[in-house]
């Protein structure tokens, strides 16, 4: 893979040479199982409880409130079905939004198969929910509010005060998938009133296969896999202690490097938007690039379709994404690009276009001289395009 010229860092990021160089050791030279009593268990025991706390503090927790997961499907699929199966009998109902990532979206429907209420709440032209919409949806039998801090596609980042106060009034849990928005953006679960967040190690320079639930203390959750006991007894299993090792270590470079990543990337994330809007006619920009995240552009082509425009770069070694990776080659329009008003043709056509810690200006200028003609080639190729040019030629 080219890295220069990898712009899918919502889908994934290069490990971290710091985080690989702390996990290594993990692997062969201390590989002792955790839950064992000799003394280099102990120390696999201290390495867990160190990255535990690294991980706490990234989001304003406390050690003893994370529990260490697979990854961020399992710390989605943990908080909103622990609740719901920890609230006991009776009728149970769910808020969440149309814009979620289908780790909850589907936990949430797998409840409702079951016979729970769900509410998706709609969002606006940007990708935003009002939380007058949340606070009207509320319910005496409302057990849980699950609304994501940024969106994985166009980048929103939800108004989590606002939304994590209406919640708090109605004295129902609050659960954020902050998988997207963890090491990006500064997170304090108890300033914001957040009582469950999810996060995962790839989508912060560490690695795949290893994740995190904050679990405000006190809160009841039913465990979702049985076993041993471990991780508080809500997540049984051997712990992964090199993945944990990375997750941690990855949870305090983000910490310490946070705000050094947004001053470099966000002139990039500018740079190629204006060169997109300037080079390339009848686009439509998505989501709120002025207040979402800082590394994402999400851009629709009209007349074409994205599948195409991500092929035609491929030969060029440019690594983007149209739409989630999770979802990457279902034929169905993105349920995103639908709930923000988008046309079947206009979410088909749309592009995202994420940037990292190693995108450089150079990299952003190759892809704004690659883009244009492929776009130009394909309205060519395509009866829509053609059509689109005569009326934009006055034919």
């Amino acid at each position: 893979m080219n890295l220069e010229r990898y712009f899918d860092y919502n889908a994934t990021t290069p490990v971290d040479e710091r985080v690989l160089d702390a996990m290594l050791p993990w692997f062969n030279q201390n590989f002792s199982n955790p839950s064992s009593f000799y003394r280099s268990a102990a120390e696999s025991r201290a390495a867990i409880e160190e990255a535990r706390a690294h991980v706490a503090a990234l989001v304003g927790a406390s050690p003893g409130e994370i529990v260490f997961t697979m990854g961020g499907t399992e710390s989605d699929n943990l908080a909103i079905l622990g609740i719901a199966e920890a609230a006991g009998d009776g009728e149970k109902h769910i808020i969440t939004s149309a814009v979620e990532h289908p780790a909850v979206l589907n936990s949430v429907l797998m409840l409702k198969s079951r016979g729970l209420k769900v509410t998706v709440l709609p969002v606006d032209g940007k990708g935003y929910v009002d939380p007058g919409d949340l606070r009207r949806s509320l319910r005496p039998e409302t057990i849980l509010v699950s609304i994501m801090v940024a969106n994985n596609e166009i980048g929103t980042l939800q108004p989590m005060d606002e939304l994590a106060a209406v919640a708090r009034e109605a004295n129902v849990p609050f659960h954020t998938d902050a998988i997207q928005a963890a090491g990006k953006i500064p997170l304090n679960v108890r300033k914001t009133g957040i009582d469950l967040l999810s996060l995962s190690g790839h989508k912060m320079y560490g690695p795949k296969g290893v994740g995190a639930l904050y679990r405000r203390k006190g809160l009841l959750l039913k465990p979702q896999i049985a076993g041993g006991g471990h991780e508080s007894g809500l997540r049984s299993g051997t712990e992964n202690v090199p993945g944990i090792v990375g997750l941690g270590r990855a949870a305090r470079i983000a910490a310490e490097e946070m705000s050094g990543v947004e001053r470099q990337v966000r002139p990039l994330r500018d740079r190629l938007l204006k060169g997109l809007e300037d080079r390339v006619p009848d686009i439509m920009v998505n989501g709120d690039p002025v207040n979402g995240l800082f590394n994402t552009v999400n851009v629709s082509f009209r007349h074409i379709e994205g599948e195409s425009i991500l092929a035609f770069l491929d030969q060029d070694e440019f690594s983007l994404s149209s739409g989630s990776a999770c979802s990457s080659h279902s034929l169905d329009p993105s349920p995103v690009m639908m709930a923000i008003g988008r046309s079947h043709a206009e979410a088909h056509g749309s592009i995202r276009f994420s940037l990292g810690r190693f995108s450089t200006s150079a990299a952003v200028d190759a892809l704004l001289e690659a883009l244009p003609p492929v776009i130009a080639r394909l309205r060519a190729m395509s009866p829509f395009g053609k059509e689109a040019l005569k009326i934009s030629q006055g034919e």
